[in-house]
């Protein structure tokens, strides 16, 4: 029995360290604006609602790298703290979980985002 718990475990381990690595090299233009302008940008703009109680535009990056009302959304190269993968990881109370009413991002998306602010979320 303790043979199987070590292959399983092993396994595990090797599908985690696969899934971790599996995404690589995020580019702002290519893949952060358009999980933004799907996800975020319909609230997040100025005139809409989001926009009106965050101060936050998703509309580009230098609005989302300037932040809102509360402080920055995004810490280049932590994104364990970044509120951005807070809001969309649901690590922040379930009130203010983005996108607000809507179903959560995908995993892909969430990963996509995790990894270009760990990258130092450049403006690629």
């Amino acid at each position: 029995m303790g043979k199987k718990l070590n292959s399983g475990a092993a396994m595990l381990t090797g599908v985690a360290m696969l899934t971790a690595c599996s995404v690589k090299n995020v580019s702002y233009s290519k893949d952060v604006q358009q999980i933004l302008s799907k996800n975020c940008s319909e609230c997040h703009a100025p005139g809409k609602p989001g926009f009106e109680a965050s101060g936050l535009d998703t509309t580009g990056y230098p609005s989302l790298m300037k932040g809102g009302k509360f402080g920055p959304l995004v810490k280049p190269g932590d994104a364990f703290t970044s509120a951005l993968n807070m809001l969309v990881e649901g690590r922040a109370h379930p009130s203010i979980r983005m996108p607000h009413g809507k179903e959560k991002l995908s995993s892909g998306d969430v990963e996509t985002l995790k990894v270009w602010v760990s990258e130092g979320a450049k403006n690629n």
